[in-house]
């Protein structure tokens, strides 16, 4: 083998071995990702205003098709609102499921989207929703947090 042929053989193994390092950094960036996203889908269902306040970024914006875009402490006092609602048996969750699932990983930036299927029971009434949502989760200091998220109902 001369020894431009093993300058080759070298720098295509270093960039064999720099994609597949990429790769698996990437597929453990995003499973550190759906974990934090399952910890906070549990958080909310449980009501658990202490994670979910933790969770997101102090510039949140929370927005929905009913309504017009929210900060950290209205989204926040929201929350507050429906864990006493949960705590008294008014609400009661039965299901919070995230489904179809899509992630783009930019970095310490992600974009999520997925279809979350709800069912509870709130006074008496029992309510079956389905959204499509996206989140825009942002690293800040080695953590997920949420920055961003909108929801448009399905049924």
């Amino acid at each position: 083998m001369t020894k431009h042929n093993s300058i080759r053989v070298v720098s295509l193994i270093f960039v064999s071995l720099f994609t597949i390092t990429s790769i698996v950094a990437q597929h453990t960036e995003e499973n550190t990702l759906w974990k934090k996203i399952q910890e906070f889908n549990l958080a909310f269902k449980q009501g658990n205003v202490e994670i979910l306040s933790a969770m997101i970024t102090e510039n949140y914006m929370h927005t929905n098709s009913t309504s017009k875009p929210i900060d950290k402490n209205t989204w926040i006092s929201y929350l507050s609102k429906r864990k006493k609602e949960i705590e008294s048996g008014n609400l009661v969750v039965h299901s919070y499921e995230m489904k179809e699932r899509e992630m783009q990983l930019y970095d310490d930036m992600a974009i999520v989207s997925a279809k979350i299927s709800t069912s509870s029971t709130s006074n008496g009434n029992r309510t079956q929703n389905e959204y499509r949502v996206t989140n825009i989760w942002i690293k800040e200091e080695n953590t997920w947090k949420r920055a961003g998220f909108h929801d448009g109902k399905i049924k």
